[in-house]
């Protein structure tokens, strides 16, 4: 069977892009929750910026697709180092997990 190709589609206005420096996940036994939020300094609060939704089989795909990305980025312009660390170790701000039901 030949192999279909995708088109994917990108209006100007999408491809624009959205920054984000913060994300909280969160999940269920059926999908994973990733709120993409722009945290500005001095504020005392913060509008989630994208909401996406994942199956659980996606969120790993794109854990791997991230960390190849990240691996050639560093390949090509040197490591990655994080300024803070939170305590007992874990994810790096600014990542925040939510546990329970998504």
């Amino acid at each position: 069977m030949a192999e279909q190709k995708l088109q994917i589609q990108l209006d100007p206005q999408m491809a624009e892009g959205t920054y984000a420096n913060l994300a909280i996940i969160a999940h269920s036994s059926s999908e994973f929750v990733v709120d993409f939020v722009r945290n500005m300094p001095g504020m005392q609060s913060a509008k989630v910026q994208s909401r996406i939704i994942l199956t659980p089989e996606h969120a790993k795909r794109l854990l791997f697709a991230l960390q190849e990305n990240i691996d050639k980025y560093e390949n090509q312009f040197g490591k990655i180092q994080l300024k803070q660390k939170p305590q007992g170790g874990g994810a790096t701000f600014p990542l925040a997990f939510g546990g329970g039901e998504a």
